[in-house]
């Protein structure tokens, strides 16, 4: 398998902005900071398999009781189940040790083949996405079992399939020094931005209306391009005191609850990301497809347990992010919150491109990110240290900054699937398919499929 390095990808990694000189400093600048990502060059073309397998059946019932059953030693690990209620009820009797999960998880791992070759069918996909899914499930029960011991980068490949790269503090100084540009000052950046951004929070009395709109665009654009399951639906929830902004729980049958995390000050760009990521392209259409085409269509049991600590998170929320940028390409989500949700929201439009261009340097920050979860990860840092790494290097307000600290403390290097996940659904997807159209395609197929990480290459 070849590396594919876009131009602009390769000006980042040699330092050689020249390759880039045709755009902005701001621009060379951000684009530096976006790693080289694997691209497969597949069509994403798998065959559809009308010809049941009871071993491949019979391990994947086994696969999730066995996921049902750790879940009893971590409460955030089944972010979603609709399977048959009895598997629960048993899975939630059953006493097991998470050590002695791990052997089991093993144990199942024995019965698939040590190597699978690369083929472009559902049947293959299914063999690789149980064999990379149980490891993980494995990985997490010896975890559970001993958490003395914790390392950012082996967590990243044994959880989610996946080697991010490592990078530097000082990769991201061309983006803090055009971020520093655009908001001159005194002050530090971090709060420069905050200040800048406290301009367009949306005020509490008119979330509602500003999210609704904003889910009904994102779901206008992705049922334009894909074909979503008849009865699908969701229902929209405000809580606080949460360690994400945003989460969809997705409960069977093409229904989901969409909960938005008003304990913080919420944005007037975030309305799009979050109803995108959430909801349209995102989660809720991901797990909807998945239930439809695989557990309804194939009878592919796997699929109706999703535990969160897996190789499928990095698909999961790799596709809801590339999905914003899909449903709104280029200036259409600017054009779309200036005419739409700036109105509903009472705030005034007339500077939304510079903000969006702050936006553009800051989600460059995005990678900084895991450097400070490695290091905190890792046991380089302290709480207090990576409060303050957040904010220097990611612009972030002591209050995001406390409130993403929570969040590795949940769940760890789980944070790797928002921006890494991204680069390679993007890369993935945009190898070979040139046009919109192609794009969504492409996409849709992505995610009503068995495709993992390690299977993106084949």
């Amino acid at each position: 398998m070849k590396k594919i390095i876009s131009a602009t990808i390769l000006c980042g990694i040699l330092g050689v902005l020249t390759a880039c000189d045709n755009k902005p400093p701001e621009q060379q600048a951000a684009e530096a900071q976006a790693p080289a990502v694997k691209s497969s060059g597949s069509n994403d073309r798998a065959q559809v398999s009308n010809e049941r397998d009871p071993a491949m059946d019979a391990l994947a019932e086994h696969y999730v009781r066995l996921v049902l059953t750790l879940g009893n030693h971590d409460k955030s690990y089944v972010d979603a189940y609709y399977g048959p209620a009895e598997w629960k009820t048993e899975a939630e009797a059953d006493t097991a040790s998470p050590a002695e999960l791990a052997n089991r998880a093993e144990r199942l791992l024995a019965q698939l083949p040590q190597t699978i070759a690369p083929a472009d069918d559902l049947n293959t996909l299914r063999k690789q996405y149980l064999k990379t899914q149980l490891g993980a499930v494995a990985a997490h029960a010896h975890h559970i079992a001993d958490a003395s011991f914790r390392n950012f980068q082996q967590e990243a490949k044994a959880l989610y399939d996946t080697e991010p790269p490592v990078q530097q503090y000082s990769d991201f100084d061309p983006v803090l020094k055009a971020l520093d540009a655009e908001l001159p000052g005194d002050e530090p950046l971090h709060a420069r931005v905050q200040t800048f951004r406290e301009q367009y929070r949306i005020p509490e009395d008119k979330l509602d209306s500003v999210f609704k709109a904003a889910i009904e665009a994102c779901k206008e654009r992705t049922q334009a391009q894909v074909a979503l399951p008849a009865n699908e639906s969701f229902r929209l929830e405000y809580v606080k005191d949460k360690p994400w902004s945003g989460y969809n729980w997705y409960q069977g049958d093409s229904h989901s609850l969409i909960q938005i995390n008003a304990g913080l000050p919420i944005h007037i760009d975030r309305a799009v990301d979050l109803g995108c990521h959430e909801g349209y392209p995102g989660h809720h259409t991901y797990n909807a497809l998945l239930e439809e085409k695989l557990v309804k269509d194939q009878g592919w049991v796997e699929y109706s347990v999703y535990p969160l600590f897996s190789p499928q998170s990095l698909i999961a929320e790799g596709t809801a992010n590339y999905g914003i940028e899909l449903a709104f390409p280029g200036e259409e989500k600017t054009r779309f919150e200036q005419e739409t949700l700036y109105p509903l929201a009472g705030l005034d439009p007339a500077t939304a491109e510079k903000y969006q261009r702050v936006l553009d340097l800051l989600a460059q920050l995005k990678f900084a990110e895991n450097i400070v979860a490695r290091e905190y990860i890792d046991g380089e840092i302290d709480s207090a240290e990576a409060v303050k790494r957040f904010q220097k290097y990611t612009a972030m307000s002591p209050e995001k900054a406390e409130q993403r600290v929570k969040f590795v403390d949940t769940y760890g290097a789980y944070v790797i699937n928002y921006n890494w996940g991204k680069a390679l659904v993007k890369e993935y997807i945009e190898a070979d398919a040139d046009t919109p159209q192609a794009r969504w395609q492409k996409f849709s197929r992505l995610l009503s499929s068995p495709r993992l990480p390690s299977s993106l290459n084949w």
